[in-house]
């Protein structure tokens, strides 16, 4: 069977147990459960994707997995067991290859590897031999699906069962782990970078007038598995006024000639993500205008990656960018100085033209787990993505790198894609 893609060595895995099993109290335990197969319709289910939690533990891709872990149980063997399905002939005529416990204890590192059946027999076993245990519940304040995930659910089953253990959060520590990248992770993501630049390339040699978006999304697609990779969420092609929907997606309407088109694209590379957002001229060439926001709007983008620093936040680059939005917008001819001091709206008047944040945590989501009061420290990665809306003009233009903060500044993941609008301009003619 040939791989989609190189394996992550098993040592992460190993490391980022050891370092999550310092984090918790001695004589505890925790478990992780893997993502459920989501139903789509009938009798299929969308294409799955493991739980980023769980595949930062175990490197399991497999559905219906459990990690069951007591770092200090007195019998060694049962410090660590990860449970799998078993396999059966019958089983995998039907869906395909399922992991051997080999397969799964070299993927993981994991030396006790059980079949699911016995799942309910350790599981009593490691409760009862743990002053505290520590349950996996989601904790992402802007998200809060109908849908409960399998951790949430096996949660509250464990604590109806043992109501007399005492039960901690395990996603604090999961996210404050996650958020300084190890260096096998920052090269999946700077191979993620690497692909998405490839796909703009391609995008920047196949752009024309009368085009629809989902063609562009298409191009964008054919890189992405020509290289082992998928989207890392879904594209937003918007062109003309689409582009003014920050999470447009229907992208469906045809790019005409002289709209500007916002591609907000990334890869995703062994479940690791980039997140790009580039904006360009359907015909190749900038008008007068379009050129003047966009160029004002490159520099209030590199000001801003220059700010990302070990020791400051991500509030306070957003700050900033604000004020140098304001004095960019009054240059614009968007609002006065007195129409500014005069807005009497809760929001500053430069809301109504970037109405979203400067950047976010990047990792095996698009939207990483990050504590934004938290101050940038080496191997963290953020987005950079200022970004400005007239609709009354139909132009809406962003622009979005990936930042690894570095002991001594930043580095950025995404400096060999062009984002200058004369870089981008010499290409598209290039390739016409």
């Amino acid at each position: 069977m040939i791989p989609k893609y190189q394996k992550i060595n098993k040592k992460l895995f190993i490391k980022n147990r050891f370092k999550l099993g310092q984090k918790i109290l001695k004589g505890s335990g925790y478990f992780v459960f893997s993502n459920d197969e989501m139903p789509r319709n009938g009798d299929q289910f969308f294409p799955y994707r493991q739980s980023s939690d769980f595949f930062y533990l175990t490197g399991i891709e497999q559905e219906k997995s459990i990690l069951m872990v007591n770092p200090t149980h007195s019998d060694s063997s049962l410090r660590e067991i990860l449970f799998i399905i078993k396999p059966t002939p019958l089983m995998e005529t039907w869906i395909g290859h399922k992991l051997s416990i080999e397969e799964a204890r070299d993927i993981s590192g994991i030396k006790n590897i059980q079949y699911l059946e016995s799942f309910e027999k350790y599981r009593r076993e490691m409760i009862q031999n743990s002053e505290s245990i520590y349950l996996n519940i989601p904790e992402i304040p802007k998200f809060n699906p109908e849908i409960e995930t399998k951790d949430y659910r096996v949660s509250k089953k464990i604590i109806d069962h043992f109501p007399l253990h005492s039960y901690k959060r395990l996603a604090p520590i999961l996210r404050d782990l996650r958020v300084i990248k190890e260096k096998e992770e920052i090269k999946e993501i700077e191979k993620a970078c690497e692909i998405t630049g490839a796909a703009f390339s391609r995008v920047l040699q196949q752009i024309s007038p009368g085009m629809f978006e989902k063609e562009v999304e298409a191009e964008i697609t054919y890189e992405f598995v020509k290289a082992n990779a998928g989207h890392a969420y879904l594209p937003i092609i918007g062109s003309g006024n689409n582009a003014c929907t920050l999470h447009y997606t229907e992208n469906n309407q045809i790019c005409k000639d002289g709209d500007l088109v916002l591609m907000d694209f990334g890869a995703e590379y062994n479940n690791y993500a980039a997140d790009c957002t580039r904006t360009i001229p359907a015909n190749g060439k900038f008008s007068d205008r379009q050129a003047e926001v966009y160029d004002g709007l490159h520099e209030i983008f590199k000001k801003a990656i220059n700010l990302m620093e070990p020791g400051r936040r991500m509030t306070d680059v957003h700050k900033k960018v604000g004020e140098w939005m304001k004095q960019f917008h009054i240059d614009l001819g968007l609002y006065s100085q007195k129409d500014f001091e005069e807005n009497n709206d809760p929001d500053p008047l430069w809301f109504k033209y970037y109405i979203h944040g400067t950047g976010h945590s990047l990792g095996l989501d698009v939207h990483d787990v990050y504590d934004k009061e938290s101050v940038f420290l080496p191997g963290m990665i953020f987005t950079c993505e200022p970004g400005i809306y007239i609709e009354e003009e139909n132009l809406g233009i962003r622009i979005e790198n990936d930042i690894l903060i570095t002991k001594d500044g930043n580095k950025d993941l995404m400096s060999h894609i062009p984002s200058a609008r004369i870089e981008i301009e010499k290409l598209m003619m290039k390739y016409r």
